[in-house]
């Protein structure tokens, strides 16, 4: 009987799955949404110069946000799965069928 070696795939170069990248860009607008209403909010109460800080993160934080949560997936450096071939040991014979497995 010949032995085959058939290529196996490796996970690790696989990319994360659509469910799993659209719920972790969704986090990071939120988050970055919530910095917003917090700078926003912190605006009309600081005084002085940190209000006008304040405001600048609360103009500019939903276009990071929007160009965050557009960015799509992330691409992967090798977009092919590599092949792994192992030599794989052959299982030791099993009793032979005209052979009795037991004594009564």
């Amino acid at each position: 009987m010949a032995r085959r070696t058939q290529p196996v795939a490796t996970i690790t170069s696989a990319p994360t799955s659509p469910m799993d990248d659209l719920a972790m860009r969704t986090r990071r607008y939120l988050w970055t949404m919530g910095i917003r209403t917090a700078c926003f909010i912190g605006a009309i109460v600081v005084p002085g110069w940190p209000r006008w800080v304040l405001v600048a993160g609360a103009v500019l934080l939903p276009y990071l946000g929007v160009v965050g949560a557009n960015a799509g997936r992330e691409r992967v450096a090798s977009t092919t799965l590599e092949p792994v071939t192992h030599d794989f040991a052959a299982l030791p014979a099993g009793p032979s069928a005209s052979t009795p497995t037991s004594t009564r």
